[in-house]
């Protein structure tokens, strides 16, 4: 076990999340440019130039200036492998962000200063707290009109129900921001912009200094110290194991893209988070450290290179030491294999690995045979990780190709689509796959599956808005859809799976089902 101790003790696997223009990719983009991964960094919103975020690969994502799919980056810092997990933010994100969730051991939540929290994040908010993982806060924006952090901190408090802690304070916002006192060593970081680059001029003065009040004027040093002796009083104590139940989050205050505050934030968020965590299998429990390879599929992805029409399957290092050519087992298929051309990425630049261990994110060609929730391991052991759930899409539409001779491309190309998890394929009862309805987390989706059928299968499709706002699936197997006594605007489906659904218009419809059929059991996702 020793062997690859240091090793996994050097790793720290975090998704990045937030609302759509939070900052979230241009806080991805200064952590790589801190671990040299990127020289310079390019803004997410210059479309002028021919720089796009590095992280946002997909051509929808490079005209809209927004993170559609989550993009996986390794990079090193101070002695660290750090695997980031960047989310799509926007509010028709899909069901990626919930999966991608799952494969992540703590959280970094971005709010913008002036917003605090929105929609977006208390949704992703609510993921994070259903696996109880850690969560840090780096509220961003602080260069332009924000408001007052105190306000900030208890909307964070009473609309997510979690503690605070700021472990740094700003001074000032907008054009009258100086930079952050830190609260652990009683220090003033007084920062000057830069243009993005990495190296950011930061002078460091303590508090009790005679000169502080000539660097900052009179007014904001006054505030600054009444802050202190408030946050000193009355604020919460700090509790590393708190943090890590996910009860507590420290809260940083910085601007990513002036780099304010954003160094100090890694450093001390990479002191704060801990190695791999162990994870749970259908009866026990993997620990990182076993000898033992296992990992299980959190994402797939067809098509990240046109020219070779290829699939990746995203996996999750649970434990031990994975190594080019070695022989796994592939539970679901029950079958022995070796994972080919395994890569890392950083964003759509690929390096194919020799070895990676847990925690690490790495890609394997696949030919078709993964599903999301999939378990491999050494063939000796024989485990299988609990499945990810499959959450209920909120957006309808009805889809079929408009030249009928393109059938088998139709079919090929929502199939695959539907396997990654971005929208969800059913079908009438019986019916064939010439017309399928399609669920979505978020109505951009819609988009993206049009794009895509036309760009990467040469399909174009009809589409029409359906009125449905719930799905349940239907948990008994013993009960014909068919005779159950529904409401006339109810419709029966069924998965590609075949599990039984039904669709309703409003909740007033899931009640009456309820109170119609003894015994009907109707839940809101499904276990893959």
């Amino acid at each position: 076990m020793a062997k690859y101790q240091n090793e996994i003790n050097k790793r720290r696997t975090f998704a990045i999340i937030s609302h759509p223009d939070a900052g979230k990719t241009t806080l991805t983009e200064k952590f790589l440019l801190y671990g040299g991964a990127i020289q310079l960094a390019g803004s997410v919103k210059g479309k002028k130039t021919a720089k796009h975020a590095v992280s946002d690969w997909m051509e929808i994502e490079k005209q809209r200036g927004i993170s559609v799919t989550s993009s996986v980056m390794q990079f090193n810092y101070d002695g660290y492998c750090i695997n980031i997990l960047d989310t799509p933010g926007h509010q028709d994100f899909s069901e990626d962000t919930y999966r991608t969730l799952m494969a992540a051991d703590s959280a970094v939540m971005v709010i913008d200063a002036s917003k605090g929290v929105e929609n977006q994040t208390r949704k992703l908010f609510k993921v994070c707290t259903m696996r109880g993982i850690p969560i840090f806060t780096f509220i961003n924006k602080m260069d332009r009109e924000a408001r007052n952090p105190f306000d900030l901190l208890e909307q964070i408090e009473e609309e997510l129900g979690i503690d605070t802690f700021p472990v740094n304070w700003p001074i000032g916002s907008g054009k009258e921001f100086k930079g952050v006192f830190n609260r652990q060593n009683r220090e003033v970081i007084a920062f000057t912009a830069n243009n993005g680059q990495r190296e950011v001029e930061a002078t460091e003065i303590d508090l009790n200094a005679g000169n502080l009040k000539d660097v900052l004027g009179d007014e904001l040093y006054q505030n600054l110290m009444d802050d202190v002796e408030l946050l000193d009083g009355a604020g919460a104590e700090f509790d590393q194991e708190t943090v890590n139940k996910g009860k507590l989050t420290p809260v940083f205050f910085g601007s990513a893209l002036t780099n304010f505050g954003v160094e100090p934030f890694l450093e001390d968020f990479l002191k704060m988070t801990t190695s791999p965590l162990a994870r749970s299998t259908k009866d026990d429990v993997v620990d990182p450290f076993d000898d033992n390879f296992s990992a299980f599929v959190f994402k797939i992805q067809a098509n990240m290179n046109k020219a070779h029409r290829d699939r990746i399957a995203f996996m999750r290092i649970c434990s031990g030491k994975f190594e080019k050519g070695m022989d796994v087992l592939h539970v679901q298929g029950n079958k022995k294999m070796k994972l080919s051309q395994p890569q890392q990425m950083m964003a759509q630049e690929r390096e194919i690995v020799d070895e990676a261990y847990a925690g690490d994110i790495i890609g394997v060609f696949d030919p078709g045979i993964f599903s999301i929730g999939d378990t491999v391991c050494s063939p000796n052991m024989k485990i299988e990780f609990e499945g990810i759930p499959t959450f209920a899409p909120e957006h309808f539409a009805r889809i079929a190709q408009k030249d009928t001779l393109k059938r088998k491309q139709f079919v090929k190309g929502t199939s695959q689509i539907a396997q990654e998890g971005a929208i969800q394929i059913f079908q009438e009862l019986g019916g064939g796959m010439e017309e399928v309805i399609v669920g979505v987390v978020g109505v951009l989706q819609f988009e993206v599956l049009e794009y895509r059928l036309k760009n990467e299968y040469n399909v174009e499709i009809r589409r029409e808005g359906l009125p449905y706002q719930f799905i349940r699936w239907i948990e008994n197997k013993d009960i014909d859809p068919k005779k159950l006594n529904l409401t006339s605007d109810t419709k029966r489906i069924q998965d590609l799976k075949g599990n039984h659904l039904l669709l309703f218009t409003n909740s007033w419809g899931i009640q009456w089902a309820l109170d119609h059929n003894e015994g009907l059991i109707l839940s809101e996702f499904s276990k893959n």
